[in-house]
Protein backbone atom coordinates (compact mmCIF):
# COMPACT_ATOMS: atom_id res chain seq x y z
CA UNK A 1 0.00 0.00 0.00
CA UNK A 2 0.82 4.15 -0.33
CA UNK A 3 0.54 5.66 2.50
CA UNK A 4 0.44 9.62 2.10
CA UNK A 5 3.41 11.58 4.23
CA UNK A 6 2.33 12.85 7.66
CA UNK A 7 1.61 16.83 7.38
CA UNK A 8 2.84 18.55 10.31
CA UNK A 9 0.42 21.06 12.41
CA UNK A 10 1.74 23.87 10.74
CA UNK A 11 1.46 22.40 6.87
CA UNK A 12 -2.36 21.97 7.63
CA UNK A 13 -2.62 24.98 8.98
CA UNK A 14 -1.10 26.50 5.61
CA UNK A 15 -2.90 24.70 3.30
CA UNK A 16 -6.55 25.52 5.57
CA UNK A 17 -5.38 29.29 5.26
CA UNK A 18 -3.42 29.40 1.71
CA UNK A 19 -3.56 33.43 1.70
CA UNK A 20 -4.46 36.46 3.78
CA UNK A 21 -7.99 37.39 4.82
CA UNK A 22 -10.09 40.09 2.94
CA UNK A 23 -9.85 42.40 6.02
CA UNK A 24 -5.83 41.58 6.71
CA UNK A 25 -5.23 42.27 2.86
CA UNK A 26 -7.28 45.45 3.08
CA UNK A 27 -4.94 46.48 6.46
CA UNK A 28 -1.79 45.56 4.10
CA UNK A 29 -3.10 47.96 1.18
CA UNK A 30 -3.82 50.63 3.65
CA UNK A 31 -0.11 50.34 5.41
CA UNK A 32 1.56 49.85 2.50
CA UNK A 33 -0.70 53.32 0.64
CA UNK A 34 -0.25 55.49 3.57
CA UNK A 35 3.31 54.86 4.53
CA UNK A 36 4.23 55.30 0.77
CA UNK A 37 1.63 58.19 0.25
CA UNK A 38 3.31 59.86 3.53
CA UNK A 39 7.06 59.34 2.79
CA UNK A 40 6.36 60.86 -0.44
CA UNK A 41 4.72 64.12 1.19
CA UNK A 42 7.11 63.87 3.71
CA UNK A 43 9.85 64.28 1.49
CA UNK A 44 8.08 66.16 -0.82
CA UNK A 45 8.16 69.07 2.14
CA UNK A 46 11.67 68.33 3.42
CA UNK A 47 13.39 68.29 -0.55
CA UNK A 48 11.52 71.49 -1.62
CA UNK A 49 12.01 73.47 2.05
CA UNK A 50 14.18 76.87 0.93
CA UNK A 51 17.90 77.19 2.38
CA UNK A 52 19.35 74.85 5.04
CA UNK A 53 17.26 73.89 7.82
CA UNK A 54 18.42 73.49 11.05
CA UNK A 55 19.87 69.93 12.31
CA UNK A 56 16.63 69.18 14.64
CA UNK A 57 14.40 69.94 11.69
CA UNK A 58 16.54 67.38 9.34
CA UNK A 59 16.00 65.38 12.00
CA UNK A 60 12.80 65.80 12.62
CA UNK A 61 11.66 65.32 8.65
CA UNK A 62 14.16 61.83 8.67
CA UNK A 63 12.25 60.28 11.60
CA UNK A 64 9.07 60.91 10.15
CA UNK A 65 9.98 59.24 6.97
CA UNK A 66 11.59 56.56 8.26
CA UNK A 67 8.38 56.07 10.56
CA UNK A 68 6.23 56.30 6.98
CA UNK A 69 8.57 53.75 5.03
CA UNK A 70 8.26 51.38 8.52
CA UNK A 71 4.43 51.90 7.66
CA UNK A 72 4.80 50.76 3.75
CA UNK A 73 7.46 48.29 4.59
CA UNK A 74 4.61 46.89 6.93
CA UNK A 75 2.29 46.31 4.41
CA UNK A 76 4.38 44.99 1.75
CA UNK A 77 5.35 41.97 4.27
CA UNK A 78 2.12 41.38 5.26
CA UNK A 79 0.69 41.29 1.59
CA UNK A 80 3.68 38.58 0.87
CA UNK A 81 2.78 36.44 3.41
CA UNK A 82 0.66 33.39 2.50
CA UNK A 83 0.73 31.29 5.41
CA UNK A 84 -0.97 31.71 8.90
CA UNK A 85 0.87 34.32 10.97
CA UNK A 86 -0.54 34.16 14.46
CA UNK A 87 -1.37 37.41 15.31
CA UNK A 88 3.25 38.13 14.14
CA UNK A 89 1.01 41.18 11.75
CA UNK A 90 -0.67 43.09 14.87
CA UNK A 91 2.71 42.37 17.39
CA UNK A 92 4.39 44.25 14.68
CA UNK A 93 2.04 47.05 13.75
CA UNK A 94 1.58 47.68 17.73
CA UNK A 95 5.11 48.34 18.51
CA UNK A 96 5.36 50.67 14.94
CA UNK A 97 2.75 52.84 16.45
CA UNK A 98 4.37 52.91 19.72
CA UNK A 99 8.05 53.38 18.90
CA UNK A 100 6.08 56.28 16.71
CA UNK A 101 4.09 57.47 19.52
CA UNK A 102 6.92 57.74 21.78
CA UNK A 103 9.38 59.67 19.37
CA UNK A 104 6.13 62.22 18.37
CA UNK A 105 5.53 62.90 21.94
CA UNK A 106 9.29 63.39 22.37
CA UNK A 107 10.12 65.64 19.37
CA UNK A 108 6.95 67.44 20.50
CA UNK A 109 8.04 67.94 24.06
CA UNK A 110 11.34 68.78 22.77
CA UNK A 111 9.87 71.43 20.50
CA UNK A 112 7.58 72.82 23.05
CA UNK A 113 10.42 72.90 25.74
CA UNK A 114 12.55 75.11 23.20
CA UNK A 115 9.74 77.54 22.22
CA UNK A 116 9.16 77.88 26.18
CA UNK A 117 5.34 77.11 25.04
CA UNK A 118 4.94 74.63 28.15
CA UNK A 119 5.11 71.17 27.47
CA UNK A 120 1.38 70.40 29.52
CA UNK A 121 -0.74 69.75 25.72
CA UNK A 122 2.46 67.89 24.19
CA UNK A 123 2.84 65.96 27.39
CA UNK A 124 -1.47 64.98 28.00
CA UNK A 125 -1.83 64.85 23.70
CA UNK A 126 1.51 62.50 23.48
CA UNK A 127 0.40 60.61 26.42
CA UNK A 128 -2.64 59.75 25.25
CA UNK A 129 -1.26 58.25 21.84
CA UNK A 130 1.22 56.74 24.03
CA UNK A 131 -0.99 55.02 26.16
CA UNK A 132 -3.73 53.76 23.48
CA UNK A 133 -0.54 52.12 21.43
CA UNK A 134 0.78 50.72 24.56
CA UNK A 135 -2.55 49.40 25.25
CA UNK A 136 -2.55 48.04 21.52
CA UNK A 137 0.99 46.25 21.90
CA UNK A 138 0.00 44.50 25.25
CA UNK A 139 -3.08 43.61 23.42
CA UNK A 140 -1.49 42.03 20.64
CA UNK A 141 0.98 39.85 22.27
CA UNK A 142 -2.29 38.38 24.49
CA UNK A 143 -3.68 37.87 21.34
CA UNK A 144 -0.53 36.00 20.01
CA UNK A 145 0.47 34.23 22.68
CA UNK A 146 -3.19 32.53 23.14
CA UNK A 147 -3.36 31.53 19.32
CA UNK A 148 0.10 29.55 19.97
CA UNK A 149 -1.04 28.20 23.38
CA UNK A 150 -3.82 27.22 21.19
CA UNK A 151 -1.69 25.55 18.66
CA UNK A 152 -0.01 23.45 20.95
CA UNK A 153 -3.33 22.17 22.73
CA UNK A 154 -4.39 20.94 19.19
CA UNK A 155 -1.05 19.93 18.06
CA UNK A 156 -0.03 18.07 20.86
CA UNK A 157 3.89 17.13 22.17
CA UNK A 158 5.98 17.13 19.55
CA UNK A 159 7.14 13.37 18.39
Amino acid sequence: MNEEPRLSAQDMIERLEPALSPMTRIRAVAALLAGLAGAVFVGTLWWSEPGPLPGRTQLAFAVFTVFCLAWAGYGGWLLTRRAALFATDRVIAAWIGLVASLTTTGIVTAVAVRRGTGTGPALAVGGLFVAVALVLTVRAHARRAALLRRVRELTGPEE
